[in-house]
């Protein structure tokens, strides 16, 4: 089997010391080692960074893999720096590479601090032997790849308890919202069924509607809350597919708005326009109207009556972009980083009704297209949600 090449960075002032190692390195073995030797620190750190081209010409490293290195021999005394700062300096810039240093000072608590700071070994220059070297280099990496391997398994383990916590909250929020948002609908229900049962005789035919149309619209708002919660489990879940066809934006848009219209009654005037050449798309039927149900709804909610909500769209240059305006209550500032996360609610909205559910569908529905949404709005004066979608379907 093929044994794997380990890059080596020799960090050596010393021309002599330098053509030792070397001569150390590639006289045993010589296809296992490749070595770059700079002279400086701040060679060093820049030969060693990721992203960094080498300063120093050296066939040996063609690659930015290649100037990736598995170890680090580094002197302590250097033109540029002295003493353990040098080590920590080293360090502080390159954390993710082992390093052993080289000093020619045979002193024990120089070495402990070495080893304190990060450095995987210390040896005295005129006490190496080739045996000794391959050795500490072959543990220096072992240990670093142990110690990364602790490293990483310490942050999947972190981000699980986080994602596990985050679970958690949402589970909470979840039985929360939804406590809160059927216990109201379910009273209006018992208590017009009540009347119903023990007062039919004594309403008017059109009181008895009311109550009907009370219970009927309560159990519309328990639908359309189970809705909304079985489209977010489908998102979560990766479920929820883009089907896209093809589609006139401007008469989806205009029959959309008649249809939220009728449902708005006379309370808010909904004004589409329209600007651009052409408004054929490519996109999901089912996705466009949820996202815009969703954004005009919150217009309308939010704002008072006898109101107008603009709905704009404008096609140019391969995309659509959406607008719904209101000169509603607004979202407090503090409020508005938050409004796309699940179950989150402005802190100004009082006593209406809502799941905090409307908004993580619309950025869902948005990102299954390609495309993005971003909310602008005042307190007291009004929100604009901007969607921007692409004409046509991005997928493979």
């Amino acid at each position: 089997m093929e044994k794997p090449i380990i890059h080596i960075l020799l960090v050596e002032d010393s021309p002599s010391d330098a053509h030792l190692l070397r001569r150390i390195f590639f006289h045993p073995d010589r296809e296992q080692w490749q070595m770059l030797h700079v002279e400086r620190l701040s060679e060093a750190i820049y030969a060693s960074r990721e992203n960094s081209a080498s300063t120093v010409d050296d066939s040996q490293i063609e690659s930015r893999k290649q100037r990736r290195f598995d170890l680090v021999l580094l002197d302590l005394s250097l033109p540029d720096s002295i003493g353990l700062d040098t080590l920590k300096e080293f360090r502080a810039a390159v954390p993710d590479i082992p390093v052993v240093v080289l000093t020619g000072l045979d002193d024990e608590d120089l070495a402990m601090q070495a080893l304190a700071e990060g450095a995987q070994d210390y040896l005295v220059k005129d006490q190496i032997t080739i045996q000794q070297l391959v050795r500490a280099i072959r543990y220096a990496i072992e240990r670093s790849e142990i110690l990364n391997q602790l490293r990483d398994s310490e942050e999947r383990t972190r981000q699980a308890l986080a994602k596990e916590q985050e679970l958690n909250e949402l589970k909470s929020n979840f039985v929360a919202m939804v406590s809160h948002e059927f216990r109201t609908p379910m009273t209006t229900i018992r208590t017009a069924v009540d009347i119903l049962e023990y007062n039919s005789e004594k309403l008017t035919d059109d009181r008895r509607t009311k109550y009907f149309d009370r219970i009927q619209n309560a159990i519309n708002q328990m639908l359309n809350l189970l809705d909304e919660i079985l489209f977010l489990s489908k998102t979560e879940a990766a479920k929820l597919e883009y089907k896209p066809t093809f589609l006139d934006l401007e008469k989806f848009c205009i029959e959309l708005t008649d249809i939220l219209q009728v449902n708005a009654g006379s309370q808010h005037s909904i004004i589409f326009t329209f600007q651009g050449e052409s408004t054929q798309a490519q996109m999901d039927e089912d996705l466009l109207n949820c996202i815009f149900t969703n954004l005009i709804s919150n217009a309308i909610k939010y704002s008072p009556p006898n109101s107008t909500i603009w709905f704009d769209l404008i096609c140019k240059d391969g995309l659509a972009t959406f607008q719904v305006r209101d000169r509603g209550m607004g979202i407090p500032l503090k409020d508005q980083i938050c409004l796309f996360q699940t179950f989150y609610r402005a802190s100004n909205v009082g006593v209406i009704q809502g799941t905090g559910l409307g908004l993580t569908i619309v950025k869902k529905c948005v990102e299954l297209h390609g495309g993005h949404v971003q909310l602008e709005s005042e307190e007291n004066v009004g929100t604009t949600v901007i969607v921007t979608l692409p004409l046509q379907w991005l997928g493979g």
